[in-house]
């Protein structure tokens, strides 16, 4: 594959090369990363990456451009790599909440342009990556999607759902871990030591959603295998339910969502 540049290397970014690393379909020397710190991207440039300073010289150097700086900083690093895009190029932003139109006012139509939301399971190969686009050629969306999909699962989505997907793909990952940190913390205070705590929930969690993925069930048709009459497993269900457990969940999706656009 060409030459892929990631302008703003933060935590997105390296899980993003540290996945791409793990592929067969990508080699360092193919990579180029930015950031303002350079120092801290020294265990990317051990593993052969190329590591620069300057976003402008990335770019000249790549031809699939993710840009994966905060928000605030799109407009600037638009303007600075604005004079260096070209036909050649393809525009990959995982910025949240910066839509298609708001990168096009400021570099014009010239490159392809695409919105992605991955997360940081990416690091692992096991992420879920939602994309859009209002790039027409089938060829691009493809190849778009193979730097994704080495890094996990992709979903094509409209973009008026790429919030929606930043709470659920990305965000969920701080939701799930918080769930699997409290099953941890109960699993603890009825006699487990931390480390085998640990070792049953996550192989527990993994199980879970791979029963889901492999049996195409919904949540609720495998919840009910596991609660029999008058048993252990309904007595908590009920329980975690009458202290707003499904409620908080959602109130907390709904309160991420309403918080991009403020």
């Amino acid at each position: 594959m060409e030459n892929i540049a990631i302008i703003g290397t933060g935590n997105m970014g390296n899980a993003l090369i540290e996945g791409m690393l793990q592929s067969a379909h990508f080699a360092p020397e193919n990579i180029y990363a930015t950031r303002n710190r350079i120092e801290r991207l020294q265990h990317l440039k051990d593993k052969g990456v190329n590591v620069l300073r300057d976003n402008r010289e990335a770019v000249a150097n790549a031809k699939w451009i993710i840009i994966g700086v905060k928000p605030h900083l799109m407009p600037q690093v638009l303007e600075e790599i604005h004079p260096h895009i070209t036909k050649k190029h393809v525009v990959i932003s995982i910025a949240t909440g910066f839509s298609i139109k708001a990168i096009n006012d400021i570099i014009g139509d010239k490159p392809r342009i695409y919105r992605a939301m991955p997360n940081t399971a990416s690091s692992v190969g096991e992420g879920i990556t939602c994309i859009c686009t209002n790039d027409d050629l089938v060829e691009n969306l493809k190849q778009v999607k193979l730097i994704f999909d080495n890094l996990g699962e992709t979903v094509v989505i409209e973009e008026r759902l790429m919030d929606a997907a930043t709470i659920i793909g990305a965000c969920g990952v701080a939701y799930a871990l918080r769930f699997m940190r409290a099953m941890m913390q109960g699993a603890i205070q009825i006699g487990f030591d931390s480390k085998t705590a640990t070792a049953i929930v996550t192989q527990m969690v993994k199980g879970s959603a791979e029963m889901l993925i492999t049996n195409q069930t919904h949540p609720e048709e495998e919840i009910d295998k596991v609660t029999t009459p008058m048993g252990c497993t309904i007595t908590g269900l009920n329980e975690m339910e009458h202290q707003g457990f499904s409620s908080a969940l959602i109130r907390g999706i709904v309160a991420s969502y309403d918080k991009i656009d403020k």
